[in-house]
């Protein structure tokens, strides 16, 4: 289907239906129908994203169930098949447009335009917004179209600005588009983490604790100590040698590794600069301190590599605006390593890396959900992001280019995604959603064993720079019990379960058995719970199975009797009249099965 556009210096053109260009239409028809029924609200910014578009607002105090009625009156603009016109005005004039029109967002962005440049804005009807396009030409080239929510942001994503109203929405090219895609958001919703999470009582959030401080319940911390000890014990087999470091360190420190320079943003400061003799900050990494470690005595050529890790609690200071359940907090504990190598020894060992991490994932059940990026620096950035040194730069990402090209992984490269000391691997995964996050990273680092002075005494005699590997095994605990979460849907594999079998008593004749037949599981390291309540076998099976847990076992006169168990799967099977001894056979080769893979 054919479409009529129009571009930010007036052209109109022909095309087929552009998604993007109809989504950024739909958020300026939101505008309008916010501007007509909410005169004062004043517009701050409105794009086009993946999957629909959102506009931010001030002065504007609406509720969820007020969209309903913003959605009417943009299906009305709609109707009214406004023409949507370009314009370009010097800034002074654009300035003195958006002053006329009392849009104080509007200036700021403005002024940040240099000088001599012709501002762009977009017309239609009585509506007009600062714009770059394009746009279609008529509203009516938007088909269908829902709100979807109403959240807050920070103007510009700083949590130090003002908080505005945030409405999201989505647009499609057809009804049947749009009804499939409010599917599959419903579906996701179900899924999320930080709903099931929650129902599964696994984490909470209070407001007293704060934004970003997600607080695990007994279940989701019994899981993270599983994927823990599983970790720790995997990282000694493989030759890690386990390290445990302050939570915090003076600037120093930092200043030496560069933190400070690239990354004090991002970290909590403790103290004033100015005022303090000694200014202390959480880590945010643990690098610095493991590296600390290597150098507190020389080390021949002949002991590397040296295989660093560390069960890591971090602190990085998120906007409020960013922070999501488990996924984007502040404080987190990562499955953090560090590899200080000799230059011959980098491929191997980022080999070595790469083969522990596809295991994790493997027995996560997750590896086929993941994807790869190259992640690079940009040469054109000048902000003071990177470390400046291009050659440094070309060296690390060329050498790291040729590892993963040998070891034939399939990646896209993103320029602008390194760490500011080097390139990296970045693993990624995508959430319920659809929006991807990086789950793990391995980053190749040139820089910080020259700025630490790290080095080791080489086969003649001189003093050599070590290469250091930057790793995490399993990625932020937290993150990847969300992961898991929406993976399984809170139907977690039986070696991860917190609890992997309810006993259900039918009465109370049936209780002292359950504690003997618990107390026997228990000793074979199973996690198990007995329903002690007074409610009827039905009610207690069906909470045992909104509880998801992999094993009911249903205890009644006849069991008891002789001295057998009636098992019921998560899956619909049953297991009438067995011994128990058949049960923890059945539960040790599930547990072996998933972990030996």
């Amino acid at each position: 289907m054919s479409l009529k556009y129009i571009s930010k210096d007036g052209d109109v053109y022909e095309g087929e239906y552009d998604l993007k260009i109809a989504r950024h239409t739909t958020s300026h028809i939101l505008a309008q129908a916010i501007k007509r029924l909410y005169p004062n609200a004043k517009l701050a910014i409105g794009p086009a994203i993946d999957n629909g578009f959102y506009y931010d607002f001030d002065d504007l105090n609406i509720k969820q169930e007020d969209l309903e009625a913003i959605e009417k009156e943009m299906k009305n603009i709609v109707k009214e098949n406004i023409k949507i016109e370009s314009f370009k005005l010097p800034k002074e004039e654009a300035l003195k447009l958006m002053q006329d029109r009392n849009e104080p967002y509007k200036l700021e962005l403005i002024n940040d335009i240099p000088e001599g440049e012709d501002i762009s804005f977009f017309k239609q009807g009585e509506f007009v917004d600062l714009c770059v396009g394009p746009h279609m030409l008529y509203t009516k080239g938007v088909k269908a179209f829902k709100l979807l929510s109403l959240t807050g942001a920070y103007w510009r994503g700083n949590e130090n600005n003002k908080m505005l109203q945030r409405i999201y929405g989505t647009t499609f090219e057809s009804r049947e588009q749009l009804d499939e895609y409010i599917k599959e958001r419903e579906e996701a919703i179900s899924k999320d983490h930080n709903k099931i999470g929650r129902e599964l009582e696994l984490f909470t959030t209070v407001e007293e604790v704060g934004q970003g401080l997600p607080l695990l319940m007994p279940k989701g911390a019994k899981m993270v100590q599983i994927l823990q000890r599983l970790v720790e014990d995997e990282e000694e087999k493989r030759g890690y040698l386990l390290t445990k470091t302050p939570f915090m360190a003076k600037s120093d420190l930092y200043k030496l590794s560069g933190h400070w320079d690239h990354y004090k943003d991002g970290m909590f400061v403790l103290g004033d600069e100015e005022k303090d003799k000694e200014v202390f900050a959480l880590r945010p990494m643990t690098c610095p301190f493991q590296f600390m470690i290597y150098k507190s005595k020389l080390h021949s050529y002949k002991e590397l590599p040296f295989r660093y890790n560390e069960t890591s609690t971090l602190f990085r200071n998120e906007a409020s605006g960013e922070m999501h359940g488990l996924t984007r907090v502040r404080q987190f504990t990562l499955s953090e390593g560090h590899l200080v190598v000799r230059p011959d020894q980098v491929e191997e060992e980022f080999k070595g890396v790469l083969d522990l991490i596809k295991y994790f994932m493997r027995v996560l059940g997750i590896e086929n959900d993941l994807t790869y990026r190259f992640s690079k620096y940009d040469p054109n950035d000048k902000t003071g992001k990177y470390i400046d040194n291009k050659e440094a730069w070309e060296n690390a990402q060329d050498k790291m280019k040729k590892i993963l090209d040998h070891l034939g992984l399939d990646y896209v490269e993103a320029e602008g995604e390194a760490a500011f000391y080097g390139p990296k691997l970045d693993i990624q995964g995508k959430n319920v959603y659809g929006k991807e996050d990086t789950i793990i990273t391995i980053q190749l680092d040139f820089f910080l064993p020259e700025s630490l002075d790290m080095s080791y005494i080489d086969k003649d005699g001189k003093k050599k720079r070590p290469v250091v590997i930057h790793r995490s095994a399993i990625g932020a605990y937290e993150r990847t019990l969300a992961m898991l979460i929406e993976k399984y849907a809170g139907a977690f594999p039986l070696w991860i379960s917190p609890i992997q079998v309810k006993i259900l008593p039918i009465s109370e004749n049936e209780i002292e058995y359950a504690k003997k037949l618990k107390e026997e599981l228990m000793k074979s390291k199973f996690r198990v719970e007995i329903d002690e309540s007074d409610e009827k076998i039905g009610y207690k099976i069906r909470e045992a199975q909104l509880e998801k847990v992999p094993y009911m076992i249903i205890l009644g006169k006849n069991e008891v009797e002789n001295n057998t168990i009636s098992v019921r799967v998560r899956n619909g099977e049953k297991l009438e009249g067995i011994k128990v001894e058949e049960l923890k056979e059945r539960l040790e080769d599930e547990v072996k099965s998933a972990l030996n893979k």
